[in-house]
């Protein structure tokens, strides 16, 4: 199943579950009791909210061992985490703001983000994906130069707007191999697998559980392959996850 958020005609933020180009509203919250109504809407006539509103998103680096070896770092033992906050979100078709009065270097990092479901607390591996909702696109993106020059990655990831998610929280797909692109303008930058990570969701999941209570709706980035570079105001970002969607935003001054 496909869901999504969005302002329903009376400017309403619902849930609503997406079936072939049309979107049904949901009575009620998808991490809690719904039911899905009868009253529908053309996909193309609404304008996609952040598909949840996590209260932290719980990012992971150098998960690629690719991606490790072009930032000339060491793959790690444990995952490496860092966290977003939750001011950093905002939708499908809005605008990423580059903060050109500090950074002189924004990236983009297209990654699979996992959408918990239920709160999971010391969770072990072999119970994990029972906790995960669905599965979203994330763009975690990044002041690089201020990545590189402070000790912690706060300030380079935690700009508002550093966090496009959406357009759809998918809940039937596998998460152990899926095909992730990222577009600049149009050409492939990004293009691997999550066969391809170093550490897997449920391992994720389990692991960062054992540091930090998970709730409904937070999310967990899992990284970002290899084949990142600049982007510039004017420039248009897009994320392609398999069996998942498209999230499309553009840069702006």
């Amino acid at each position: 199943m496909k869901f999504l958020r969005f302002k329903n005609t009376e400017e309403k933020p619902v849930f609503g579950e997406y079936i072939d180009g049309s979107v049904f509203e949901i009575k009620g919250d998808i991490f809690g009791k719904y039911s899905v109504t009868d009253t529908n809407h053309d996909y193309a006539d609404i304008a996609p909210l952040a598909p949840c509103l996590p209260t932290k998103i719980i990012a992971v680096g150098l998960n690629y061992e690719d991606h490790a070896r072009e930032m000339n770092r060491t793959p790690p033992e444990d995952p490496m985490l860092f966290m977003k906050p939750s001011t950093t979100v905002i939708a499908h078709g809005e605008n990423i703001k580059y903060p050109s009065h500090m950074s002189s270097r924004v990236d983009y990092e297209g990654e699979l983000g996992v959408v918990i479901g239920e709160k999971a607390h010391m969770v072990e591996r072999d119970q994990a994906l029972e906790y995960v909702f669905g599965y979203t696109c994330i763009n975690d993106v990044t002041a690089r130069d201020l990545q590189a020059k402070d000790i912690q990655f706060t300030r380079g990831k935690g700009f508002d707007t550093f966090a496009p998610i959406g357009p759809f929280i998918e809940t039937e797909v596998d998460p152990a191999d899926l095909r992730i692109k990222t577009f600049l303008n149009g050409e492939v930058k990004q293009n691997s697998s999550t066969k391809n990570l170093i550490f897997s969701v449920p391992e994720l999941v389990s692991f960062i559980s054992k540091v930090m209570t998970l709730l409904p709706g937070d999310i967990i980035a899992t990284g970002t392959p290899s084949g990142i570079s600049p982007m510039s105001p004017g420039d248009v970002v897009e994320v392609e996850i398999e069996g998942i969607g498209r999230l499309i935003n553009r840069v702006a001054r």
